[in-house]
């Protein structure tokens, strides 16, 4: 599997609720980035997963499970670890924490699966290769 991918993210007012901590839905938003900019650095564009020899195929959010640890809060600059954890034929599980400094603040799990047409497809090889961290042979 390839080193985890770090995403630095800064937390703003638009971010929080009533109370000065991040508003759960944001945490959403923050893992989503991360997994888009995993797959961006390892050369996968998802904007062109529709164009490309992959065309007609992308990722969606099968399955999601998020443990809330502890709060962030405004102004606080997180980092999103996002590391793909097992690739199956037409899905991808990655593991995902959200940290300050070197406390977790979030931790989920996310089954991604590719999908064409409201429909399972197998994974290109390729994508399957990146994600691996394995060298394309």
């Amino acid at each position: 599997m390839p080193e985890p991918h770090l995403l630095p993210i800064r937390v703003y007012y638009e971010d929080t609720d009533f109370s000065g901590v991040v508003y759960h839905a944001s945490y959403l938003r923050f893992l989503e980035r991360g997994r888009t900019e995993l797959l961006r650095s390892l050369g996968i564009h998802q904007a062109a997963l529709h164009t490309g020899e992959t065309a007609g195929f992308a990722f969606a959010v099968r399955a999601m499970t998020i443990d809330f640890l502890k709060p962030a809060r405004m102004d606080d600059l997180v980092t999103v670890e996002t590391v793909p954890a097992d690739i199956g034929g037409a899905s991808v599980t990655l593991q995902q924490r959200i940290l300050l400094g070197e406390s977790v603040l979030i931790h989920a799990t996310v089954r991604v699966a590719a999908v064409a047409g409201g429909k399972p497809v197998r994974l290109p090889h390729d994508v399957k290769v990146k994600l691996a961290g394995m060298p394309d042979h």
